[in-house]
């Protein structure tokens, strides 16, 4: 019985750990498109809301009637990991986008059920009365692909659900019929901010010139007290705690100097690194401590949404051989030096990177390299010059395979 027992600790304790990876890469989870992965949350619910709330202070939200689950991550906006659209080339949201889906997501909540005409009536009506946004208009062509690939990515998180008919028959004919269910309460948690942008004491005009402190009243978190300056050692150590714990654990490399005097100390007192050895085990990260900082390795690659290098020919592989060229030159190289290294690969490898082959090539391969690197903290931009971070060095080119 004494090995039984233990296997079924082990195996509850491998469990709680997948589910709090799953939810690092996926904070919504569906019963509709990941029902492995929203059971296992759904069974291990406890634990794994135990570790969010006390490591990295965010709330997770189970609904096993409703068929999701929620994590709220709380944190700055990150350019980086933008909403994208459905279609093949996964392009970011523009401006007009992120609108209609604020928009589109306001009106939702009127009722359990709509067609894609009447939600599109509801959303021309609500920017026609703003004077601050642009009036809906389906008869233009570039605002029904915008609408669907909003109603696209709401259909993704499971906030809709296609009752009837296909969503992008809407683009080719404003008189497309599509029925959709809405849940209403998924919704709702679609937004993970402590406070609602409705109480927010800004008065709408004023919006575009103090957007920071519209996006930092949204963020505000009353446990800490005064922001980054707590009143008690009780909160500040909870801050403390909390705001490495979400770095380092949503972003996987957490460098030293980015840390502020307080952080650090943290991180150096026994205590705070004993924390942080337990959180990673727990969720199961191997935790590598170098003397540059701190880094997050998830065996199974399931607490990221993106990798790299990424498969053969993706935008991760030309990555790769930009950085190689980086940690070659210790003082870093200008981005017209990348771009005559960039000219140089394409020479030496004419079967390589077709995508690269126009007359922009090797800029577009240089500038979509360097935003992958730098989301993972691979290089950084300074003073005119690209340079390596100490996390390059785990990588190395051994083969150009063409």
């Amino acid at each position: 019985m004494s090995n039984l027992g233990n296997q079924l600790v082990a195996a509850e304790q491998e469990e709680v750990a997948r589910g709090i990876r799953l939810l690092l890469g996926r904070p919504l989870l569906t019963k509709q498109h990941e029902p492995e992965a929203f059971d296992l949350v759904r069974r291990r619910q406890q634990p794994i809301e135990l570790w969010f709330d006390y490591n990295c202070g965010w709330p997770l939200t189970v609904e096993p009637r409703l068929g999701y689950a929620r994590l709220a991550k709380i944190r700055q906006p990150d350019e980086t990991r933008p909403a994208r659209r459905s279609r093949s080339n996964r392009a970011p949201f523009d401006r007009r986008r992120y609108t209609l889906l604020c928009v589109v997501a306001a009106e939702l909540l009127s009722g359990p059920v709509t067609t894609i005409g009447l939600l599109a009536d509801r959303v021309r009506q609500a920017t026609a009365t703003d004077d601050k946004l642009e009036t809906f208009d389906t008869a233009r062509h570039g605002e029904r692909k915008a609408y669907v690939d909003v109603l696209r990515l709401l259909e993704s998180f499971g906030a809709l659900t296609t009752v009837d008919g296909v969503t992008e028959s809407f683009v080719d004919s404003r008189e497309a019929k599509v029925l959709y269910r809405v849940d209403t309460t998924l919704v709702l948690r679609l937004l993970a901010a402590p406070s609602g942008p409705s109480r927010s004491p800004v008065p709408p005009e004023e919006v575009g010139l103090r957007w920071p402190e519209l996006v930092d009243g949204l963020l505000r978190e009353p446990r800490y007290g005064d922001g980054e300056s707590p009143t008690t050692d009780v909160r500040r150590n909870l801050w403390l705690r909390h705001s490495i714990f979400r770095r380092l654990f949503d972003d996987p490399v957490l460098y030293d100097a980015d840390l502020t005097d307080d952080q650090r100390a943290y991180l150096r007192n026994p205590r705070g690194r004993q924390l942080l050895r337990a959180a990673a085990e727990q969720a199961g990260f191997v935790l590598e401590e170098r003397a540059e900082g701190y880094l997050l390795v998830d065996p199974d690659a399931l607490a990221t949404d993106r990798t790299f290098p990424g498969g053969s020919g993706t935008v991760g592989g030309a990555a790769l051989l930009v950085l190689d060229r980086l940690v070659a030159a210790d003082t870093g190289l200008t981005v017209e030096q990348l771009h005559a290294e960039a000219s140089g690969l394409l020479r030496e490898y004419p079967h390589w990177a077709r995508q690269y082959r126009d007359d922009d090539g090797p800029a577009r391969l240089v500038s979509e390299s360097l935003s992958v690197l730098t989301t993972f903290g691979l290089a950084v931009r300074e003073a005119g010059r690209v340079r390596a971070l100490p996390a390059a060095a785990r990588y190395t080119v051994t083969e150009i395979r063409q």
